[in-house]
């Protein structure tokens, strides 16, 4: 996960070592560390961009969720969005998301959790 000032400037790089998850929990746990990060900096309104259409849409309430792991984790995300004045979700493809798929592989290949934030994230 990658957050970026409104200037473009990355503040923040997550890796989140999940161990065995489909790749939908690990875009909703993604969503979650990247607004619980928001969150910390303080920060009161929010656009995300992921490359998961379901979880996108999901969010956005253009699909039902019907996993029940799914939907408590879609649950969560709904109750961190509720914590920002103002919140978009949108899908970009994934050849627009580089930097948090190199983040994603390194932490399953490292096993490792970390959030660096400030100037040298």
């Amino acid at each position: 996960m990658v957050i970026k000032d409104e200037q473009g400037g990355i503040v923040s790089r997550i890796k989140r070592y999940l161990g065995p998850v489909t790749n939908n929990i690990a875009e909703y746990q993604a969503l979650i560390a990247g607004l619980q990060e928001a969150q910390r900096l303080g920060t009161r309104e929010v656009e995300v961009s992921l490359d998961s259409e379901l979880v996108v849409n999901q969010v956005n309430g253009l699909y039902r969720v019907r996993d029940a792991k799914l939907k408590t984790l879609e649950g969560e995300v709904r109750r961190r969005l509720g914590h920002f004045a103002r919140w978009v979700i949108r899908y970009i493809p994934r050849e627009a998301n580089r930097e948090a798929d190199r983040l994603a592989r390194e932490a399953v290949r490292e096993k490792v959790d970390s959030v660096v934030a400030g100037p040298e994230a």
